[in-house]
């Protein structure tokens, strides 16, 4: 498995342990209300994800520069969606 697939696998796992639906996993970590996610925001999902400190930066980064359609470097949730139902197909 890849990291980027082990980084993955670690998200779905936090979003379907802890949270009931991926909504209630945006809302908590959308901590602002603003309905986007910033990468500070993004930062504190991967921390839940149990990501190590060093990569939570780099991961942060790619995971706007891969799923921010919109490009405001922020990630909203239809983007948050887009990438939930990918990493669940990746899963399968």
């Amino acid at each position: 498995m890849s990291t980027k697939e082990q980084i993955l696998n670690k998200i779905q796992i936090l979003i379907t342990n802890h949270f009931k639906t991926p909504e209630e996993a945006f809302a908590f970590f959308d901590e602002d209300g603003d309905r986007k996610l910033s990468k500070n925001e993004i930062k504190k999902l991967l921390k839940q994800a149990e990501i190590s400190g060093f990569l939570r930066g780099i991961v942060s980064s790619k995971l706007i520069e891969g799923y921010d359609k919109d490009g405001d470097e922020l990630i909203d949730w239809k983007e948050f969606k887009f990438a939930i139902d990918e990493i669940s197909d990746s899963s399968k």
